[in-house]
């Protein structure tokens, strides 16, 4: 009987190891569902076309999102024509007073806090899977007090934004969110 049992048991942690091994997608601990046949990724410069963005904002952004991926995934990165494919554009860059209050009766009223707000486009391609291309707007921002100013609080401003871009990017294009 122990024997049978043995057998039993063996057979079924084989089976379990070999559906394992079988299955068509790679899956990491992010939760990236990332086909096996997909070795590399190319992300171009991300130029902007926003006359407000911060001269160097380009740059951070395309980093970020090649960041991203490189601690995410196992892909390799290549110029061009990669198995993944980003390219796009940074489309806005703003700042606006977002909650008002007001300062007295014969005063007018006064911003409590600011926004900067960033809107990139993304076209992304899967060259091994045409059905999870896109092209889409992702839009965040991030706020800031009126006592300071847009100059002194930017750069915070903007790695707190790209965190948020970066990873709905990531979700889009690799987890199907």
């Amino acid at each position: 009987m122990k024997k049978y049992h043995f057998i039993l048991v063996s057979s079924l942690i084989a089976l379990v190891i070999l559906a394992l091994t079988a299955c068509k997608v790679n899956y990491s601990f992010t939760g990236a569902s990332i086909a096996p046949e997909v070795k590399t990724i190319s992300i171009q410069y991300f130029p902007s076309y926003a006359p407000l963005a911060k001269p160097t904002y380009s740059q951070s952004f395309t980093e970020a999102l090649k960041d991203i991926f490189m601690s995410q995934t196992n892909l390799t990165f290549v110029p061009n024509s990669g198995n993944l494919e980003f390219e796009g554009s940074v489309t806005s860059y703003s700042s606006a007073p977002v909650a008002i209050q007001g300062a007295g009766a014969n005063s007018f009223n006064q911003p409590a806090q600011n926004r900067l707000t960033i809107t990139v486009n993304v076209k992304f391609i899967n060259n091994m899977n045409e059905k999870q291309n896109f092209e889409s707007n992702f839009t965040r921002f991030a706020d800031f007090p009126a006592s300071s100013t847009l100059a002194a609080e930017e750069d915070r401003l903007i790695k707190e934004i790209n965190d948020q871009l970066v990873q709905d990017i990531f979700n889009k294009a690799v987890i199907n969110w």
